[in-house]
């Protein structure tokens, strides 16, 4: 084999599990009607975000299983051209959620995306809805594992959240801002539910680096709450930078298509560093991945492994990438 041909998936990660490649923003929509809109969008930018249909809030009393069937039938549908469509489930203290689990997975589990499970008190409620959802997925005939991406905004969550990240499965903690201020009964003003008092308080700041540095450790996707602002364009984006640059989240969740757009802008690398990281990662396959030198500096695998997955970042967010990164490491 020649050593232009050997990919970076093929050798940097090999007997270890690769970071989950997720794209930067986590849509949600509640109804028919949003749900549609948001494939549209995403017919119309691309891959560039996903899209998370709520059964949980979204469902009205009542009629569950009907919005959850609806789920079913538009992740199912045309509209779905990317597969990146998941579903959040009730909690586990919902009577429904087992049912959830049963019309979704049962209906969709070769195309969902991903299952989310909100409001999970610890790690032992974590593999308990896990364990059910690999039950379904054998009664249903599905072979593909669902992802699953846990909202840590309980006071049990945060203080297991480490041991919810190790779970064999989970691929994304999410932070769940207002449910986590509210059950503080007022201890944390609500001006910690939005900004700049979700970066400042010490309690918030908490629980922000604990679900970022639990996941990272992990292997697994921090993913960032909501901005409350939704028409201006500059106060979503700074939220987006600083929950990035601060906070280290990869991720980000939106309520609202205006949001989108900044959010992953807010997420990109620096072309500079995406050049820089084409540059290195080309040497470094023409010679077999072993050390090299680039700029004055020494290179290997261990760099190697931040420029690989800095620029999949870049092309997971709709970036114009080097010609000889698109030849080389996403030609197909």
């Amino acid at each position: 084999m020649n050593a232009t041909t050997v990919h970076p998936r093929d050798v940097l990660f090999a007997g270890e599990k690769p970071f989950p490649a997720l794209p930067a923003v986590d849509h949600y929509a509640g109804s028919e009607k949003l749900m549609r809109k948001a494939l549209a969008l995403q017919q119309e930018l691309g891959a560039i975000f996903d899209i998370t249909c709520d059964c949980e809030d979204g469902a009205r009393a009542g009629a569950e299983a009907e919005h959850a069937r609806m789920v079913v039938d538009l992740v199912n549908g045309a509209d779905n051209r990317f597969g990146r469509v998941g579903a959040r489930i009730h909690d586990i203290t919902h009577p429904h959620w087992e049912r959830d689990l049963e019309i979704l997975v049962g209906g969709a589990g070769g195309r969902l995306a991903f299952i989310t499970l909100p409001k999970v008190r610890s790690a032992a409620d974590t593999a308990a809805q896990i364990a059910e959802l690999r039950r379904v997925e054998a009664s249903a005939g599905v072979t593909r594992p669902l992802p699953v991406h846990v909202l840590i905004e309980t006071h049990g969550a945060l203080r297991e959240a480490w041991q919810i990240a190790e779970q064999d499965g989970v691929e994304s903690l999410d932070f769940g801002l207002m449910d986590f201020v509210s059950g503080h009964h007022g201890a944390i003003p609500g001006a910690a539910m939005k900004s700049p008092g979700q970066f400042e308080h010490p309690l918030v700041v908490r629980a922000k680096t604990e679900i970022a540095a639990a996941a990272l450790a992990c292997g697994v996707v921090p993913s960032h709450n909501v901005t409350t602002e939704l028409k201006d364009i500059d106060y979503i984006r700074r939220d987006a930078e600083r929950a990035r640059r601060e906070f280290g989240y990869l991720r980000m969740w939106s309520i609202h298509p205006n949001q989108i757009v900044p959010i992953v802008e807010a997420m990109r690398p620096d072309f500079s560093e995406v050049e820089e990281a084409t540059e290195i990662l080309a040497a470094a396959q023409d010679v077999a991945w072993g050390p090299i030198q680039h700029g004055g500096r020494l290179h290997d695998r261990a760099s190697y492994r931040y420029y690989w997955e800095l620029l999949q970042r870049a092309q997971q967010t709709g970036m114009a990438l080097p010609d000889a990164a698109l030849g080389r490491f996403f030609a197909a």
